[in-house]
């Protein structure tokens, strides 16, 4: 049978990011992709230019449809944006198995919208935090939640640990923000409960990174859905990601899509 995996988020109309880019993911990986939308954005390659957020019984009613009739294994949670959302979809999702959680708390759009309310933050940490198997936050996300600064190997620990208090299992801190463009390098931290390794790439020149996060754990879900272990998940995104950045499709005018076809195991540059 084939895998089966879902992605709780928000709507990006310009392709790149949120929904579009997980369904576009979880095929690429190879495992069959089902949704359901928390927010519509009106979004291209320039910015937000509106959010407006689903009735909360929209929300559940689409994981209950998920719920009743698919074998799901994995899935990810993304954008919510509000207190509410993210109660009603921890709330719905207790009802089902739906295996591994990827947890990406999404907080700022790639052109510095804010997709999740302040308030929400305490709702986040008590209520999908403790559910999560991985969590993905980049540098900005890992401040908001744990109120550190990361700047060093030790930083990165620090913040690590206090997600995993708040009952993460394993947490991938991404360092791309870390520097600037003229880093050569870019480095993550991951931390389990029994190991810890850091995953470095070189820093690629290019606007055409939109949808980066998304496309990252929801490839670490499809991995999850079809079995992978949650270390070995997260390093073929790593490689993917870094394939998807380094091969851009150079769509739009603003911060264009990552190449969701170099997620392909057998993808070959063109």
């Amino acid at each position: 049978m084939i895998s089966q995996v879902l992605t709780i988020a928000g709507s990006d109309s310009g392709g790149g990011a949120g929904i579009q880019a997980d369904l576009k993911t979880f095929q690429m990986r190879g495992a069959f992709g089902t949704s359901v939308l928390t927010a519509v954005t009106a979004q291209n390659t320039l910015g937000v230019h509106g959010i407006h957020v689903l009735p909360l019984e929209m929300i559940s009613a689409q994981i209950d449809a998920i719920g009743a009739d698919f074998d799901i294994r994995a899935y990810k949670i993304g954008m919510l944006g509000t207190a509410e959302v993210i109660e009603c979809v921890a709330n719905s999702i207790q009802k089902y198995d739906f295996g591994a959680l990827v947890l990406d708390p999404v907080m700022v759009a790639k052109g510095g919208a804010p997709l999740l309310q302040e308030s929400a933050l305490n709702a986040l940490k008590r209520e999908l935090l403790p559910r999560a198997k991985v969590v993905t936050p980049n540098l900005p996300e890992t401040e908001m939640l744990t109120g550190v600064a990361v700047q060093s190997d030790t930083d990165a620990e620090r913040a690590a640990r206090i997600l995993q208090d708040l009952g993460a299992e394993t947490v991938v801190i991404k360092g791309g923000h870390l520097g600037n463009s003229a880093s050569a390098m870019c480095r993550d931290w991951v931390f389990a409960r029994d190991e810890n390794l850091v995953l470095e790439s070189p820093r690629f020149d290019t606007r055409h990174t939109h949808g980066t996060g998304c496309t990252f754990s929801a490839c670490i879900a499809a991995e999850l859905a079809k079995g992978t272990d949650a270390l070995s998940a997260i390093q073929l995104a790593k490689q993917g990601i870094s394939r998807a950045i380094s091969n851009p499709i150079n769509i739009g005018h603003g911060h264009g899509a990552v190449n969701h076809w170099a997620l392909r195991d057998d993808f070959q540059a063109a």
